[in-house]
């Protein structure tokens, strides 16, 4: 197939564009800037950028033709809601237009639940609407009721690699910063993936996207330690020996506040229907290697 891949140069991005082309697809990765290093690394991977900026639709549409899937894993943070229902938008224009059927894979996220109470959340837990980023459900609802072929993931907080984005990669910067902070509930569990694991779960659900058409995925592995003892790992392994400062989750912004909460899932699901298994058991398993991996990709200018 071919596949559009929007987010492409994104932490995740990267890893799931190499994945899919490893797999044998022709992917096109999106980019605001198609010379930037980010861009060199998906050619490297025999993924090709496409110039595009997803807040301007009229950049990237042309991107569509001929374009059998279409994977999503950016949120615009300028309009979150607005840039998905305009793609979601595009996405049937396309259809109409040529009557080819393109197959998305929406990214969400398990901080999208909020609040729910439940030791464990699957796929059929109903998010809070309270949650800061609860929109993300309601367009899921209504990416549903578009009729467009679709699946959506839901993964879990990710780590491992260059961890740009990821709250592992946010503790090894303050560790060497000397100032480690952690924000919100010292009890709260997340559930975890390494982000080459997730990337094979797009790939599983690219080899075969008719056969799970409409269905939502949850993909995580079974960690279940808290956030602060993974945090701990995450210092120590950066070099920290002193302590990590404590504050609320409103000091730490939007994010902080939307995953202060228990977020333990279970992708029974997944294991059932792709056949997916995390290959990485656990972030303390090996939190050295993942600071080295995370160091080396820093800028060293």
């Amino acid at each position: 197939m071919q596949i559009l891949v929007i987010g492409a140069t994104g932490y995740a991005g990267r890893r799931v564009s190499a994945a899919l082309a490893r797999s044998g697809h022709t992917v096109l990765g999106l980019a605001r800037d198609t010379a930037s290093p980010a861009s060199r690394y998906l050619a490297v991977n025999e993924v090709t950028p496409v110039q595009g900026d997803f807040s301007k639709r009229d950049t990237w549409r042309g991107h569509l033709d001929g374009t059998d899937a279409v994977v999503h894993l950016l949120m615009d943070m300028s309009d979150p809601v607005g840039a998905d229902q305009r793609l979601f938008a595009e996405l049937a224009a396309a259809q109409e237009r040529d009557g080819r059927r393109r197959h998305l894979v929406f990214t969400t996220g398990i901080s999208s639940y909020g609040r729910t109470g439940l030791p464990l959340m699957d796929e059929n837990t109903p998010g809070n609407p309270e949650s800061p980023i609860g929109f993300r459900f309601a367009l899921e609802k209504e990416l549903d009721a578009t009729g467009l072929a679709h699946t959506v993931v839901r993964p879990g907080f990710m780590y491992g690699g260059p961890a740009t984005t990821s709250m592992t990669g946010q503790w090894f910067a303050a560790a060497e910063a000397g100032n480690p902070v952690f924000y919100g509930d010292t009890a709260k569990r997340w559930s975890w993936v390494h982000v080459d694991d997730l990337a094979d779960a797009y790939v599983r659900i690219l080899d075969n996207p008719a056969a799970v058409d409409g269905e939502v995925f949850v993909i995580a592995d079974d960690q279940r330690l808290t956030a602060l003892d993974m945090q701990h790992a995450a210092v120590r392994a950066a070099g920290h020996t002193g302590k990590i400062t404590l504050e609320s989750a409103e000091a730490g912004g939007m994010m902080q506040m939307a995953a202060d909460q228990h977020e333990l899932v279970t992708s029974a699901k997944a294991h059932r229907l792709l056949g997916w298994r995390p290959r990485h058991a656990s972030f303390t398993d090996a939190p050295q290697r993942h600071y080295r991996a995370w160091k080396a990709a820093q800028p060293t200018d």
